[in-house]
């Protein structure tokens, strides 16, 4: 599997109840623990101050990426997404074998 830095940016229509806000997000906190548990998301960090997410997140391409693991997030169609495929580095230190 490849592995992807994805930044995720969600805005809510300002009209949206935050009932629904609410239900989505919490459907979203569900999701995000059964996408760990498959292996596609490894990490998740919220910068100090920000209101986006960084996770590192791994599938099989881009496309999968996309359309089967982030398309299934309950929050997906008020996110911006930006991708960045990534690889080792070879000065790693968490590299296995370091």
């Amino acid at each position: 599997m490849k592995e992807f830095l994805v930044e995720l940016r969600t805005t809510f229509p300002d009209d949206m109840a935050q009932t629904e806000v609410d239900r989505l997000r919490a459907a979203e906190a569900v999701r995000a623990r059964a996408l760990a548990a498959a292996g596609h998301l490894v990490r998740l960090w919220r910068p100090i101050g920000e209101l986006r997410s960084i996770g590192l997140w791994r599938a099989a391409d881009e496309a999968e990426l996309r359309e089967k693991v982030l398309g299934t997030l309950p929050l997906y169609p008020f996110m911006t997404v930006q991708v960045t495929s990534v690889a080792p580095h070879p000065n790693d230190p968490g590299a296995a074998g370091a």
